[in-house]
């Protein structure tokens, strides 16, 4: 199903952060002004095509109804296998002493955490992210947009099922760590070198027991403060360079 950004500002964005898109749509009867001009001009420089439909058609694909004549339709993201997720990882930890990190996010229901994990994940060096193919998000135009262009950088792949594809990881001499509030132990004194499939838990109950079940060990964040818990994007970029400081020496070889 084709994914519309709707309005002349979140086109405009979409643009601007170079949001693969099919083509710009355009109502018959739009009011020209300098925002759709300068959409026009965004999307002549980067071959985007212009489509004229009718207002009527425009109102039949609008979602939140706030197209304000324009809208844009995104390409289909070019999700990876799980197996060119590996391949990825073997090549990474061929080329760094052993270590890498593969990121997998346990149902993750808002699209923009998942830009922000990627995002966060591609800068700490991981190697791919997994997520499930069903009841999560996936990639839209919100991601391109938290991630600022990371998820065309990192390999994002979709499995149906968690708990084999960690199965999977793990005869690949990968351990497989899970971060929960309820672990005993601080990430601090996990040892997280070699190759790590760090688990991120849903925004509101965490890792979901029968993928808890496959994980080697777990792991919980320090806490000083009163707040109950991090935002998992938060979360994860904590996680994420704590690996990163443990393989630093593997890692950062420039």
């Amino acid at each position: 199903m084709a994914d519309y950004i709707e309005g002349k500002r979140a086109v405009i964005e979409a643009l601007r952060t170079r949001v693969p898109l099919t083509a710009v749509l355009l109502a018959d009867n739009a009011q020209r002004d300098s925002l759709v001009n300068d959409i026009l001009r965004k999307a002549k420089q980067q071959n985007v095509a212009v489509k004229t439909l009718s207002r009527k058609r425009l109102d039949e694909l609008s979602v939140r109804g706030s197209h304000q004549g324009v809208m844009a339709q995104t390409k289909p993201f070019p999700y990876a296998s799980l197996e060119e997720v590996m391949v990825a990882a073997d090549a990474f930890a061929a080329a760094h002493e052993g270590s890498a990190l593969v990121v997998v996010l346990d149902h993750i229901t808002d699209a923009g955490n998942l830009g922000a994990i990627a995002r966060s994940a591609e800068s700490a060096g991981a190697c791919g992210i997994l997520i499930p193919n069903k009841r999560a998000a996936s990639v839209t135009a919100a991601t391109y947009k938290s991630s600022a262009g990371a998820v065309s950088h990192i390999p994002i792949a979709q499995v149906p099922n968690l708990p084999s594809a960690l199965e999977k990881l793990k005869k690949e001499s990968f351990w497989v760590a899970a971060a929960t509030e309820q672990a005993r132990e601080l990430i601090w004194d996990a040892n997280l070198k070699g190759r790590i499939a760090l688990v991120m838990g849903n925004e509101g109950d965490g890792v979901s027991r029968l993928v808890l079940e496959t994980c080697d060990f777990a792991v919980a964040l320090p806490q000083a403060g009163s707040i109950g818990s991090l935002n998992v994007a938060q979360a994860f970029t904590t996680c994420a360079y704590e690996w990163l400081r443990q393989n630093r020496d593997a890692v950062l070889t420039d």
